[in-house]
């Protein structure tokens, strides 16, 4: 999240403004007086400066951009923002960060509203320390950066740690990640005939979290599996199973692994050039992909198929074609079939370690209950994190903040001229 850029603040009596707030206040009056000196010469200067330079560089900054509630943010906080967190990119990474830019800003500034309500803010002062201590410290125009990095570690330490518990009831959980229903049911018969648990989730498992530790997924209170996995199947299962009772094959049908397979048939080739044209589908699971390839054989279009099953984006729409060149990054085992085989040959499933597809099964075994244990520092903090994302959602979604943005391919464009330009 970004911040909120400086806005008017309301008038305040004397007796309310300190020394270092007069001072700026008459600092404020001088440089408004030195604007409207400057806007009268050029009414004198003539057209000709106003129309080159103060319409297409100057009066652009002053636009808003960006609304949010009451607060303002215009076209040079837009830019100063911009390229901040496009610092190093070229001119069509800056493009696909043109609207990112704009939702952080947005953000940013919700966040520090509605923590205000909460009595939770960040003084300038704190934003100057904490500035000016970095290892490389930032211009204060992102002194807004700051202050969001600094009102986050407030709001989790200061508000959410309050709604997290130390202790809670725990459970000791074993899980494995397996490709299909058809691996893991086999998988399954091993344990149950006196395989290792811990040995066959380090040699099988396709979750990094399981893999990394043979199955053993710790102690855990209820909520910290589903962020770690990135999947609430574990978490579900491990705090209505029964104790030490292994699962049957449990489906997820949005966890993502690294492994899929692929139908590939080569159409035509240019050896010189070293491309080739294909139709080719990317399955989650060798048992899916030996299922497919008995419905193409039995007939079925390949195109109907491709945009139903294929997980493979780059083809999918177009029913699987798809140009192959020597510098794509598929596997050396799709790349050797598709630049070595027969033409007009449906391949048999070929196994792609680099590629990522979603769905699998999951083997879950709780080991034991603790009905008060204390968490974990780091299940904790990861349980402040969701509840602070959770929270925040409501603020996005809440239908009284009234967030508006003003930019349009125009203007963005422009951004990005003067940004690149520096």
């Amino acid at each position: 999240m970004a911040k909120k850029a400086e806005k008017p603040k309301p008038e305040l009596t004397k007796r309310q403004l300190t020394r270092r707030q007069q001072q700026q206040r008459r600092h404020y009056i001088i440089l408004s007086a030195g604007i409207l000196i400057v806007v009268a010469v050029l009414s004198v200067v003539g057209s000709g400066v106003y129309t080159q330079w103060y319409v297409p560089e100057y009066k652009p900054l002053r636009q808003t951009v960006i609304e949010v509630n009451e607060t303002k943010f215009d076209m040079d906080y837009y830019l100063k923002m911009l390229k901040y967190y496009g610092a190093g990119a070229s001119s069509q990474q800056l493009m696909a960060l043109t609207d990112m830019v704009a939702t952080a800003i947005e953000q940013s500034e919700l966040a520090r509203q509605e923590a205000m309500k909460l009595g939770i803010s960040v003084s300038d002062e704190e934003v100057e320390k904490e500035r000016k201590s970095s290892d490389s410290p930032l211009s204060s125009d992102y002194n807004d950066v700051v202050r969001t990095q600094l009102l986050v570690s407030k709001l989790l330490d200061e508000y959410f740690d309050k709604q997290v518990p130390t202790s809670a009831e725990q459970r000791h959980v074993m899980a494995m990640f397996l490709e299909s229903l058809s691996q893991a049911s086999g998988v399954r018969a091993r344990l149950g005939a006196g395989e290792d648990f811990s040995k066959l989730a380090g040699e099988l498992s396709l979750d990094a979290i399981s893999k990394t530790n043979n199955g053993d997924l710790g102690w855990r209170p209820k909520g910290v599996l589903t962020s770690l996995l990135e999947t609430s199947v574990v978490d579900d299962y491990a705090f209505t199973g029964e104790v030490g009772k292994l699962s049957q094959p449990l489906p997820d049908e949005t966890k993502t692994k690294t492994l899929g397979y692929w139908l590939v048939k080569v159409l035509s080739r240019d050896d010189a050039a070293k491309t080739a044209q294909v139709k080719v589908m990317l399955l989650g699971s060798e048992q899916e992909a030996n299922e497919v390839r008995t419905r193409l054989e039995s007939g079925e279009d390949f195109a109907t198929l491709a945009k139903e099953l294929s997980q493979h984006d780059a083809s999918k729409e177009n029913g699987g074609d798809f140009t192959v060149s020597s510098q794509d990054t598929m596997g050396s085992a799709f790349k050797d079939f598709v630049f070595k085989s027969e033409l007009n040959m449906l391949s048999q499933p070929i196994r792609d370690d680099t590629m990522s597809t979603k769905k699998g099964y999951w083997l879950v075994k709780v080991a034991e209950v603790d009905s008060n244990r204390q968490i974990d520092k780091d299940d904790r903090n990861l349980l402040k994190s969701d509840a602070l994302n959770k929270w925040f959602t409501g603020v996005t979604n809440n239908p009284e903040n009234k967030v508006k943005s003003y930019l349009d391919d125009e203007q963005k464009i422009w951004a990005i001229t003067h940004v690149v330009r520096g």
